[in-house]
């Protein structure tokens, strides 16, 4: 079992789990508002935490609010660093081409996931060694699978 971390926090409405074994914590709306089509906004959620050093928390989209209504998060995953305690808000944008989304207090809007990092040191090299990918970028693997490949 993995152990678990406190997170010391100032909110009104705690993250929750929905379910045992979930990763992402429930950020809710401290405010109400409307989201036009194609529109962002930032979101408060009245949340401020202190991460211990060498964490970090992630905030992304609610996979049910991105499906059926296209809502979804600007700069997904939004990054909250072990120094920052401020509130954590969260850039809210409706991809949606035809429907406006009403946000009202107190709506699950994001999830908030924490996780350990490393701190890495980079070491300047004049060579990388091989891998199996290589170069390979963006599209490099294909996007089928199949007798249309």
């Amino acid at each position: 079992m993995i152990e678990s971390v406190d997170v010391p926090i100032i909110a009104a409405q705690v993250p929750a789990y929905a379910h045992p074994g979930d990763a992402g914590a429930d950020l809710v709306s401290t405010e109400a508002l409307r989201l036009e089509p194609g529109q962002r906004a930032l979101v408060g959620t009245g949340v401020r935490i202190a991460l211990p050093d060498g964490y970090v928390a992630f905030v992304v989209p609610r996979s049910g609010l991105a499906a059926r209504h296209g809502i979804t998060i600007v700069n997904s995953p939004g990054t909250v660093d072990a120094g920052y305690r401020g509130e954590i808000k969260v850039s809210l944008l409706n991809t949606d081409a035809s429907q406006a989304y009403d946000v009202a207090v107190g709506d699950r809007i994001a999830q908030l996931i924490i996780m350990p990092v490393p701190r890495v040191r980079f070491v300047a090299v004049d060579e990388l060694p091989d891998s199996a990918r290589g170069e390979g970028g963006f599209g490099s693997t294909g996007y089928q699978t199949g007798a249309n490949s």
